[in-house]
């Protein structure tokens, strides 16, 4: 279970005049998401989508507010105030820098994210990229290998294995980055916008893989995308933000049974809804009953 408690995340920045202003991206996000689900965030750009994916994963602490997977915190929230900062430094004021990084704020194993740039080494091997973090997490050496090639095999990159990525096209770079993350056997896979770099049919092609791989690991995935179709096709639920600062503008249930097909009346249905929801945040206008 991902449980995010009333997140919000405050930017400050500096203008080049050297003024200061605050950017507030993500404003009391609250979000319970069960095991096994396949939850998509859908919204414009700028609503802090990606920032949100970020705090979830623990690649950033929320200004405000806290996420538990399974009851365990993911990240503290940064202290925004001197009595929380002096409450901050006499809790770890016993612990050595090193004994913090053990202890306190350590990214979970049981995430894998997944980015938009595939985030894969060029400089190693299609297997060499996937063993490399089993390596991270410990496997033993006479296990890796084996392991590696299996979840390789698993997204159709079994005749890639000694292939650099600038050898595979944007599709089998983003399988990569798909067999690595499954390879490291999580519970939860992030993913922000995955399939925005590759055309129509590979995109399509991608999804399917991605079920497949869902419905024969049981994971729990949250994904980011701006396409309304792929939310559709791929969730059991869909989040809407609203425009900045992000909060949680509105949450549908996808109940068409699997395998889906995309021109499904209920899907179609569904997508006037989503869409509806956004012309009436751009324009306030809408062409249908919300």
């Amino acid at each position: 279970m991902i449980e995010a408690r009333k997140i919000t995340k405050f930017f400050s920045i500096v203008n080049e005049d050297r003024t200061a202003e605050g950017l507030t991206a993500v404003l009391s996000v609250s979000l319970k998401i069960p095991d096994g689900m396949i939850v998509s965030i859908l919204g414009p750009s700028g609503c802090g989508k990606s920032t949100f994916l970020e705090i979830l994963a623990g690649l950033q602490a929320p200004t405000e507010g806290s996420v538990y997977i399974d009851g365990v915190q993911v990240l503290e929230p940064l202290p925004a105030t001197r009595r929380e900062m002096e409450e901050y430094r006499r809790k770890y004021q016993f612990l050595s820098p090193l004994a913090n990084g053990v202890f306190r704020d350590r990214p979970k194993h049981d995430i894998a994210m997944i980015f938009q740039d595939y985030a894969v080494f060029p400089w190693m091997t299609a297997l060499q990229n996937v063993i490399f973090p089993l390596k991270l997490r410990g496997m033993p050496r006479e296990r890796r290998e084996g392991h590696a090639i299996g979840f390789l095999k698993k997204a159709g990159l079994g005749d890639s294995l000694n292939k650099y990525p600038s050898q595979l096209s944007g599709g089998m770079r983003q399988r990569l980055a798909l067999a690595r993350a499954l390879a490291v056997e999580p519970k939860i896979i992030l993913m922000d916008e995955p399939f925005a770099a590759v055309d129509t049919i590979t995109r399509e092609r991608l999804q399917d893989d991605l079920l497949r791989l869902w419905k024969e690991t049981g994971i729990t995935i949250v994904l980011v995308t701006h396409d309304t179709d792929e939310a559709l096709y791929l969730s059991d639920e869909i989040v809407i933000f609203s425009p900045h600062p992000g909060s949680v503008r509105n949450r549908f249930a996808v109940s068409a049974p699997r395998p889906r097909r995309r021109s499904d009346s209920e899907l179609l249905s569904l997508k006037g809804r989503i869409e509806s929801l956004f012309k009436y945040d751009i324009d306030h206008e809408s062409e249908y009953s919300i």
